[in-house]
This record gives C-alpha cells, sequence and structure tokens, in this order.
C-alpha cells in the first residue's frame, strides 16, 4: 500500500513538472499572435470559467473578509503575475523565464522571515545570496559568454515571484482557515470578471483571433495555458500535498526549469556559458534555502 502511494505521488510530481515547466512556451506561442495583456487575460478567463462550477460549491460558509482576502490572493497570486510574465516574455526567452521563476521559494522565506517572524537560518541567507547572484548572471548573460546589458524585462519575472511569494505567505499566514481547493478556485472565479472586462473591452483580442493567420492556435496555446497551468495543476498540487508531504512537494521547483530549458531549446532557443551559471545558482541557491538541517 505504501509503495502504490509513494509512486502515484512520484507520478503526480513528474505530471505537475511538465505542466508548470510546459506554461513558459506556451506563453511565448501564444505572444506570437496576441499582445502581452491579451494573453495574460485570455490566460486567467479561460481558468476562471473551468473552476466555476468547483467554486460555486465552495461559496456558502464564506465571510465579506473571506471574499476580500480570496480577491486579493487572486490578484497578487494569479492575475498580476500572468500581466508580469507575458511582458518578460516579449524580450527573454520562455526557458530563461522557467528558470528565474524557481526564485518564489526564496522570495517566500525572505518575506515569512521580515513579515511574519518566520526563523531565518544561517545557510538560508547564503542559499539567496547564490540565488539572486545567479539571477543577476542569468539576465546578464549574452552570446559572447560575458556579461552584457542589463535585461530590465527580466525584472517583470523577479517581480512576479515576488507577488508569488507574499501571496504563499498571505495563504499560510491569513487564510490558513479555507481549504485549498476553495482557496484556488474562488479566488481565480473572483479575478475572472476583470480580466473578462479587460480583454474583451480594452484590447483587440476579437478582431485578432477572427483574422489575424494564427489566431485561432494561439488561442489554443493560452486557453491550454489557463486550464492546465492555472487550474488542473494547482487540484494536482493540493492532491500531492495530501498525499505526501509539503516538503516532497514543493521539490517540483527544481523539475520545472529543466522542462522549461528543453523546451526552450526544442524551440530554437539558444543558450549559452552565462546562462548555465545562473540557472545552476538560482537552484543551488533554492536548495540551500530551504534545505533542513
Amino acid at each position: 500500500m505504501t509503495e502504490k502511494k509513494d509512486f502515484t505521488s512520484v507520478i503526480l510530481l513528474i505530471i505537475l513538472a511538465l505542466i508548470w515547466g510546459t506554461s513558459f512556451i506556451l506563453i511565448k506561442k501564444g505572444l506570437v499572435v496576441f499582445s502581452p495583456g491579451e494573453v495574460a487575460s485570455l490566460r486567467v478567463v479561460s481558468a476562471a470559467f473551468f473552476v466555476l462550477p468547483f467554486a460555486i460549491t465552495k461559496l456558502k460558509g464564506l465571510t465579506k473578509k473571506d471574499f476580500g482576502k480570496l480577491m486579493l490572493s487572486g490578484m497578487v497570486g494569479i492575475l498580476i503575475p500572468s500581466f508580469l510574465f507575458s511582458f518578460a516574455q516579449t524580450r527573454i526567452d520562455s526557458s530563461v523565464a522557467g528558470v528565474m521563476n524557481s526564485l518564489t521559494p526564496i522570495w517566500t522565506m525572505i518575506i515569512g522571515a521580515a513579515l511574519f517572524t518566520q526563523r531565518f537560518r544561517g545557510l538560508a541567507v547564503v542559499g539567496t545570496l547564490i540565488g539572486f547572484g545567479g539571477t543577476l548572471v542569468l539576465i546578464m548573460a549574452n552570446a559572447e559568454n560575458s556579461l552584457g546589458k542589463f535585461s530590465g524585462y527580466s525584472l517583470f519575472v523577479v517581480a512576479a515571484t515576488f507577488l508569488y511569494g507574499c501571496n504563499l505567505n498571505l495563504i499560510k499566514f491569513k487564510i490558513e482557515h479555507l481549504r485549498s481547493l476553495t482557496i484556488t478556485t474562488v479566488s481565480v472565479m473572483l479575478i475572472g470578471p476583470i480580466a473578462l472586462i479587460y480583454l474583451l473591452g480594452f484590447t483587440e483580442f476579437v478582431p485578432k483571433l477572427t483574422s489575424v493567420e494564427g489566431g485561432w492556435k494561439a488561442f489554443g496555446f493560452v486557453v491550454l495555458l489557463g486550464l492546465m497551468s492555472t487550474a488542473v495543476a494547482t487540484v494536482l498540487f493540493n492532491k500531492l500535498v495530501k498525499t505526501n508531504s509539503p516538503l516532497f512537494a514543493s521539490s517540483v521547483t527544481y523539475l520545472i526549469p529543466i522542462v522549461a530549458v528543453m523546451w526552450g531549446v526544442l524551440d530554437g532557443e539558444r543558450l549559452y556559458l552565462g546562462h548555465y551559471i545562473g540557472m545552476i545558482a538560482i537552484i543551488g541557491g533554492v536548495y540551500l534555502a530551504n534545505r533542513k538541517r
């Protein structure tokens, strides 16, 4: 029975890594036709429609304060980062964005220590410094295997991971009385109308979809992104935490960059020495920062 449980957990972990690691290449494919704002809002709208039936069943018993916190969680943890990643990937490769996403656990730890009196061990400080150092190398690496011009668009990814860290601490310390599935589905449902109004009222999404070559194909990539990366993956992650442990589940952080880089290379993205040095530093820093004594 235990072996079957462990096998199921490993399979879930692999599926999660494949889904989340693929999200960056899907953003890239959506940007071929749509603007960053259109990709981000369509992603959220797709996820909102998917979770709507589940979210409705979770509304009973929620207070006004709960709705406010869940709206904030949706904005900070989903809506704004979706825009940030889309804008970032207009100038940086999907593989680089996928690796930089690994900064999330470090930001989670820093914010927890700064605002919620979480303990910050010496090894965590070293890991944090290495992780951010790797980020700096990664976003300045160029084809000459040397440090080149600073890529400002990479800061969008840094900001997104910072918001992810804020949201995880918000969930852990301010919405701890609600189930994970309730938090996910209701928060996505609440931000859905905002994304829909922006998509249909303030963008050229509909004309592009119907008249630009490849519009429906790009639409399919972004809808898949919303359904799988935002909705389905979260449900699977919750199941993984329940069947195993949060520590085991968090190890998906180390697998996502591998998948993201593989997709990027298959799509023709080129990586140089500086990129690999930065990637190793980030992942190593995350490992040290989260290592248990």
